[in-house]
């Protein structure tokens, strides 16, 4: 199909756009009515359960206390009543493998009864555990390939629920994936561990401060998920777009961003109808959506959830991103959750709000007032500050992968560089205790507009930063590195981890000095923060981190600035990251190296795919295209020479020009991509970093310059001002 006929098929949809569902009047059934009608909510067990099997859940959910397996037998019988009476056919228990997708096989409720006639069966052993073949998961040499046993955990923690389809519907039940061994092969095991650690960890500091009731604080999450939306039309006319995810090839179009004239504007028609869907779709299945609006980026959009405790926004965030990819489909659109899928403009990332907290204190790093009368608050904010100097890399690794590589450190993400914002006024309350002496704190104010008619604005004590990858925001800090295709597990197993090492480290110092006198506590709190500060102080810039300044500074301060997923996908495995997540019990140290080789080589498959694709592309759609347009161009002389006139050859030349670049890039990629003998999976990734890579880039610098000379008739691929504007 040409070019020409794709974008005919494009406007026709977009004409003869009526939304795929019926209309929800939200007059006659209200959000609340229907928010959470899908889950087997807490609510919904109350009703549903004994009232001791009840309460023994709700230990375990809320307190942490072991599960009890007797009531596996009662929860099961209410969840499959429950089910059935949704429709429900079929469960399956749900995991997150390391692919970073979600993994889901269903079983029927329905078995012969011998009489001709069926039973619904579902027990408690069929719920707390389930046995899908593991072998085709990445293990990382955790199992050998033969042994295809793993397990699901039912994961208690966080409420089952209904997906509906035209068809029918399912029940979900959230899982933990693990091998036959008991090693985690998932993003929720590890998540589950690092939970376990910041409580016992962040207890033990509350209780110095004689605010430990017995509570358990957990880590929060709210990640801020950015996406684009193309027509199915394009999508499909797209080779690299269905394989890839992103456009490998694609001229700069006349308009991208430039005018600022997307961001927060009017949400088009078709765009809108698909949101709404959406929102209605994950208010069935209890996910607290609070924020849509346009993004940066033409095409680019953002859907923010409310803030959650971080097991279940993992899990609703995975929600978010099937629900996003399917209703997208029902409106003739496609969904893409790649990081960077057009060049030039703007990338998706999935900003992870994270914060500590308890039922009772509330976010441990909300400051108060007067924060620098808040000494909970500083040591909390203290040991975040020496967690993320000493583990910098770690982070950095969190959020390595091949398509996360093309955004960050651009100007419009973080720098892969790791450093804290704080803001003006903890960044002078830290120096006051760095210098020895903590007398005050600058006051917020309020802003004056200047017009009569509207209310002074309180003033926050500090601006945002948005060039900073691990900013203070308030009552929270904000990882701007994620990728919006990744995972928030990962980020979140890490800070918890690094974090409980650094509470214990400081817990650990104060108690030393204080000799449990807690007269000496406010004092013993100043020393250690003054010594982390000294130590760890450099990790906080407040400066702009696009700039070449900060990199040089960056340098300088001895932080490292891991560019590539290649550069940091080692760091998983140092040492001290090794030291601290045993002794945590979050990973094992063959959970460590085997999570460093699987992603290693996902990175390697996601750069072979697209080499082979850019190769394929270049030969069998670029080229033909820029042959044919040659011929053209070539008969058109042809016939001028012929009848006495002097051929315009310039534009000849140029596109003959362009098609030698083109094949002789070619070429030379794929003699690259012959070369397949390394001897670790580290070696490969380098090589496809430092040869592969550019030499895709040389293929696609004649590809889009033939774009932009060929005859718009003759280039199948839609282009990019095509795919960023018509919706």
């Amino acid at each position: 199909m040409s070019g020409y006929q794709v974008r005919r098929s494009v406007i026709e949809a977009i004409t003869n756009y009526t939304p795929p569902t019926d209309t929800l009047d939200f007059s006659k059934t209200k959000p609340t009515d229907i928010f959470g009608c899908n889950v087997f909510s807490d609510k919904v067990m109350k009703r549903m359960l004994p009232k001791d099997v009840y309460k023994s859940l709700m230990n375990t959910k809320k307190s942490g206390e072991k599960l009890d397996p007797a009531i596996a037998g009662p929860v099961a019988a209410a969840m499959k009543e429950w089910a059935l009476s949704k429709g429900a056919t079929h469960y399956t228990h749900v995991f997150y493998p390391l692919t970073g997708l979600t993994a889901e096989k269903h079983d029927g409720f329905l078995s012969p009864d011998g009489e001709g006639g069926a039973i619904a069966e579902f027990d408690g052993s069929l719920l707390i555990q389930g046995e899908p073949d593991a072998s085709s998961f990445p293990s990382g040499g955790l199992r050998a390939t033969f042994e295809a046993r793993g397990y699901t955990a039912w994961d208690v923690t966080n409420p089952a629920y209904i997906l509906e389809n035209p068809n029918g519907t399912f029940l979900c039940i959230p899982t933990a994936f693990v091998s036959w061994k008991g090693h985690a092969l998932d993003k929720k095991t590890p998540l589950l561990r690092a939970n376990q650690a910041i409580n016992k960890s962040a207890r033990r500091m509350l209780a110095l401060f004689g605010n430990d009731n017995g509570e358990m604080v957990v880590s929060n999450a709210g990640p801020e998920q950015e996406y684009f939306l193309v027509d199915r039309n394009f999508y499909f006319a797209r080779p690299d777009l269905m394989v890839c995810g992103r456009t490998l090839f694609g001229a700069k179009p006349a308009k991208g961003q430039e005018l600022d004239d997307h961001y927060f504007g009017a949400i088009p028609r078709r765009v809108l109808s698909f949101m709404l869907e959406v929102e209605r779709e994950l208010y069935k299945l209890g996910v607290p959506v609070k924020t849509r609006h346009n993004e940066v980026a033409p095409g680019q959009f953002e859907i923010a959830p409310l803030y959650e405790q971080s097991n279940l926004a993992t899990d609703h965030n995975q929600m978010i991103m099937t629900v996003l990819k399917s209703v997208a489909k029902r409106n003739g659109m496609a969904c893409l959750l790649h990081e960077k899928p057009f060049a030039g403009i703007n990338g998706s990332g999935k900003h992870l709000n994270y914060s500590l907290s308890s039922p009772s204190q509330g976010s441990l790093f909300n400051p108060g007032d007067t924060p620098h009368e808040n000494m909970q608050f500083l040591v909390f904010t203290a040991a975040t500050i020496r967690a993320v100097e000493k583990y910098g890399k770690l982070l950095r690794s969190c959020v390595a992968s091949a398509g996360n590589d093309h955004r960050l450190g651009a100007n419009e993400a973080p720098p892969a560089i790791i450093s804290i914002y704080l803001g003006e006024q903890l960044s002078d309350i830290f120096d006051q205790i760095k210098q020895g002496g903590l007398k005050g704190c600058k006051k917020k104010g309020c802003l004056e507009v200047g017009v009569d008619t509207l209310p002074p604005l309180p003033m926050d004590a500090g601006d945002r930063n948005r060039t900073s990858p691990f900013a203070f925001t308030g009552n929270r800090f904000e990882f701007r590195a994620v990728g919006s295709n990744q995972s928030i597990a990962g980020a979140q197993v890490a800070l918890n981890t690094m974090l409980s090492e650094s509470l214990d480290f400081m817990a650990d110092e104060i108690e030393k000095i204080t000799k449990g006198d807690p007269k000496k506590l406010n004092e013993a709190c100043q020393k250690v923060i003054q010594s982390i500060m000294k130590k760890h102080g450099q990790i906080i810039f407040n400066g702009d981190g696009y700039s070449e300044a900060w990199q040089k500074e960056a340098a300088k301060r001895g932080l490292p600035n891991l560019k590539t997923a290649p550069d940091a996908l080692p760091s998983m495995t140092d040492k001290d990251v090794v030291k601290m997540f045993t002794s945590y019990g979050v990973f094992t140290k063959e959970e460590l190296e085997s999570r460093r080789e699987i992603y290693h080589e996902q990175y390697n498959q996601h750069i072979q795919t697209e080499s082979a694709l850019v190769a394929k592309i270049s030969k069998t759609i670029i080229l033909p295209a820029a042959i044919r347009y040659q011929g053209e161009l070539a008969k058109v002389c042809a016939d001028m020479k012929t009848a006495g006139l002097k051929p315009t050859t310039g534009t000849l030349e140029d596109v003959t020009n362009k098609l030698r670049g083109l094949q002789n890039s070619t070429a030379e990629l794929e003699k690259l991509m012959a070369q397949n003998s390394f001897k670790t999976v580290e070696a490969e990734a380098r090589f496809r970093t430092d040869k592969i890579l550019p030499a895709m880039l040389e293929v696609r610098k004649w590809a889009d310059e033939l774009e932009m000379v060929v005859a718009d008739d003759l280039w199948s691929l839609p282009s990019y001002q095509e795919m960023l504007f018509i919706k």
